[in-house]
Formats: C-alpha cells, sequence, structure tokens
C-alpha cells in the first residue's frame, strides 16, 4: 500500500514525547501514517491531522511499507517487535529510532532478518525541540540500499547520515551522549571554580563564548546551571542509562574511558536524589563534592 503520491504507507509505533512531532512532521509532509502507542489516547491525539489508530502493534504494520519504532528502550522495542512480527510483510523496511544498545540493535536485525524484513537503526539527537522543528541529527547503522530507501523520511524529520552496518547508529549515538555528558560535567567545573575564584560566573561565561570553548552545552545548559533551572529537557536518569551503555560498548570494544568513567559516577551519585532531574543537575554532584561551594544563590527549580 502507498501514498497516492506514491510516497510509502509509514506505521509508527510509540507516540510519546519524541515520537509524536516526530510522526506530526510525517503527516505534515503528506505520508500515510498509522500511529499505534501502548496508551491509545497518544496515538489518538494524531488522528485530528489525518493518522489512522491501530489497537495492536501487528495491525498497525499490516500495510506499511516502512515501520518506524520510537520507544523508550531496547528491551520494549524487542517486545514490541515481537508482539508485530505476525503482521510484518516481507521486505518491510523496519527503522528503530529509539535509543538502544550497539548488541540491542544487533539482535533485532538478525531476528527481522530471519522473518525476510529489513532494519535499519536510526537513533536521533536534539531532544523535543528537534523533533518538533525537524532538525533532529540522525545517525544510522544499515545497508547502503536500505538508507537510500529510507533517506527522504528520515529527512523530514532532521539530518540523516550512514556511519556504518547495522548496530552503528547506536554506537554514533552513544559517542554523542559520551561528548554531551562530559562536557556539562566539564561546564559544571568551569563555572563554579570561577564562582569559588572571586569572578562572577555569569561574566566569565559571557568572555568565554565564541572562544574556543563555545558549545551548544556552555550556551544552554550554561545558563541552566546560573538560574539553576533543573526541569528536565534531556533528563538525568536517561544521560546515565546512556553513559552506562557507553562503558558497555567500550567494554566490548576492548577499550578503557578513564573520563567517561568519573561522569558516569557523577551521574550515578545525582541519580540518588534527583533522577528526573535535567541533565544539567550534574552541577549538585559536583558541588555535592565541594561542600560549601555553590553556584549562585537562587532556589533550585527541581521537577516534584
Amino acid at each position: 500500500m502507498t501514498h497516492s503520491a506514491g510516497k510509502p504507507a509509514i506505521a509508527f509505533l510509540g507516540i510519546g514525547l519524541m515520537g509524536k512531532p516526530m510522526a506530526m512532521r510525517l503527516l505534515q509532509a503528506g505520508y500515510t501514517v498509522t500511529a499505534w502507542n501502548r496508551t491509545r489516547s497518544k496515538a489518538e491525539e494524531l488522528a485530528p491531522l489525518g493518522a489512522k489508530v491501530s489497537d495492536s502493534a501487528a495491525d498497525a504494520v499490516r500495510d506499511a511499507d516502512i515501520v518506524i519504532t520510537m520507544l523508550e528502550a531496547g528491551p520494549i522495542v524487542l517486545q514490541v517487535i515481537d508482539d508485530a512480527l505476525n503482521g510484518l510483510r516481507q521486505k518491510t523496511l523496519v527503522i528503530d529510532m529509539s535509543s538502544t544498545r550497539q548488541s540491542e540493535a544487533q539482535q533485532l536485525h538478525a531476528k527481522l532478518t530471519a522473518h525476510g524484513v529489513r532494519f535499519i537503526d536510526a537513533p536521533v539527537s536534539g531532544g523535543v525541540v528537534g523533533a518538533q522543528a525537524g532538525s533532529l541529527a540522525i545517525m544510522v547503522g544499515g545497508d547502503a540500499a536500505d538508507f537510500a530507501e529510507a533517506e527522504p523520511v528520515l529527512t523530514v524529520m532532521g539530518r540523516p547520515t550512514l556511519v556504518g552496518p547495522a548496530g552503528c547508529g547506536q554506537v554514533a549515538k552513544l559517542c554523542n551522549q559520551l561528548i554531551v555528558g562530559g562536557t556539562l560535567n566539564i561546564v559544571a567545573e568551569a563555572l563554579l571554580l570561577a564562582q569559588a575564584g572571586g569572578a562572577d560566573p555569569t561574566a566569565v561565561r559571557a568572555a568565554i563564548r565564541g572562544g574556543f570553548a563555545e558549545s551548544r552545552i556552555l550556551e544552554v545548559h550554561g545558563q541552566r546551571m546560573l538560574e539553576r533551572n533543573f526541569m528536565p529537557g534531556g533528563q538525568v536518569k536517561s544521560q546515565y542509562k546512556d553513559l552506562e551503555n557507553v562503558l558497555i560498548a567500550a567494554g566490548n570494544a576492548g577499550l578503557r574511558l578513564p573520563v567517561t568513567e568519573l561522569v558516569t559516577e557523577n551521574y550515578e551519585a545525582v541519580m540518588a536524589y534527583a533522577p528526573q532531574a535535567d541533565q544539567s543537575a550534574v552541577l549538585l554532584a559536583l558541588e555535592h563534592d565541594n561542600p560549601g561551594k555553590r553556584l549562585g544563590n537562587v532556589t533550585d527549580q527541581l521537577p516534584g
């Protein structure tokens, strides 16, 4: 089944915080989208935009040329694909855009290949804002021909790049999270040093912006730290899960990543009291290690 304009029919499984704006962009671009979510009401929010809503994953994928999954973690993706398996037609292309372990992506690839179904992993970076704007960084692992087929669909949601065979999208995503998690810790250390050294940390951040230390993290999360606004964008628990997966992938590749090990410990410390807080709350772990030292004097904004 294809859309009248010759566009592939899409089944979108997982209409959550990220899945909803991603599916909305596909609908706005004229794709036929069948939506499924464990909590049906979330999928129904897309009905006014023209989405069909299915009661089961197997039903959602029955007429699909391309199936997109955007779910919480690897085990859930495997479970949903198991549930959908008897509905999947031969040669359907499954694109998993969730963040999972490389080994989970490879397991999924093997399972689907055995059923004559094609697979690419395409995790994303850019958060809800990027999903809404269609500007996600999309890191793809898979076959070049499958990527070529998926590319027009993925381009509606962001900027896709093929980085290697199946499972390698997840490696690229972990590289992204390693840099984000590490940089958050470094920015926290820099701002706390500015304060402890007697400088105005807000002015120090302004002074070093535009130089070699400039980054999106310094821009966005440096500001959050100064405002002590830890209401969640990306959460501590997600960053911690990703960093654990980085260390697992490193172990599997025979690597030791000493800086990432330290960064992971800092996130683990914050997990104990603010797992839902924004990832910039790693500042709290640093302050905990330095009793009596605190960035600014405004009250912490933390989720309930």
